[in-house]
């Protein structure tokens, strides 16, 4: 009894020495990374008592905020622009970056058109789906799923019939929920946001050849252990299975 006494005394001690080590990790996010980082950041957490502070956005916000010091110590861009962006300001260095993972871009639709037929090629019914209502997508100017649903339809020669017809949104998750909720009878987004949601449907995929590869780089902002560390395990097995469990194509070899 004495002996499990003590290791029971033990395993508190530590327990709290942990504890008050712990630390705070600030990972700015791309709205996409939503509900994967979540349960990263819980398995994290679980193993090490670091907690993960997540701050989800359009991936332009999230570098603009961190060009005028917002106090990130992990960066998840949804495209290569906005970490190109940062390394141009001095942020941050092109040969710390990695690219962690890819996506695929999808038309969906709301309950009401989940049965909408599309062809795979073309997406020539697209227009006439649509009539008098609008597509959701990404603000094309900024938001990384706008920009590549942009991309998509100028390469599908129909973004002059389209582009008065959209309804640009600041982030991902904001497209989709116009869609969930009806606003907006399709809109386009990344397949790992359609997966995560009960309230719409995948119509289509998009031809990987109609848009830029989807590459979500990473970054470590600065040399903090603890940021390093995530850092690593982002980079990791136990990540990548994560990563894949959600709909996202890991790109670095394990």
């Amino acid at each position: 009894m004495k002996k499990l006494l003590l290791c029971s005394l033990g395993l508190t001690a530590l327990c709290s020495s942990i504890q008050a080590f712990a630390a705070n990790i600030n990972v700015y996010a791309a709205s996409s990374m939503t509900d994967v980082m979540k349960e990263l950041g819980d398995k994290y957490h679980s193993v090490t008592g670091d907690t993960i502070v997540p701050v989800y956005a359009g991936s332009s916000t999230l570098a603009r905020q961190i060009e005028q010091g917002a106090p990130a110590d992990i960066f998840i861009s949804a495209n290569p622009k906005w970490m190109t962006y940062l390394v141009n300001q001095g942020m941050t260095t092109s040969d710390k970056v990695a690219d962690l993972v890819g996506n695929s871009l999808v038309l969906i639709g709301s309950k009401e058109h989940k049965n909408a037929q599309v062809n795979a090629g073309t997406f020539k019914e697209l227009p006439t789906l649509l009539g008098e209502h609008r597509l959701a997508i990404g603000e094309p100017q900024s938001v990384p799923a706008g920009m590549y649903a942009q991309e998509s339809l100028k390469n599908l020669a129909l973004w002059d019939a389209i582009a008065d017809k959209t309804a640009p949104s600041s982030n991902v998750r904001l497209t989709l929920s116009l869609v969930e909720r009806g606003e907006a009878p399709f809109g386009i987004v990344y397949k790992t946001d359609a997966l995560m949601s009960h309230k719409v449907a995948i119509i289509q995929t998009f031809p990987d050849s109609t848009h830029s590869p989807i590459i979500y780089p990473a970054v470590a902002l600065n040399d903090k252990q603890t940021s390093q560390a995530f850092f690593q395990f982002l980079k990791g097995k136990q990540a990548s299975e994560t990563f894949i469990k959600y709909g996202f194509t890991p790109l670095i070899a394990q």
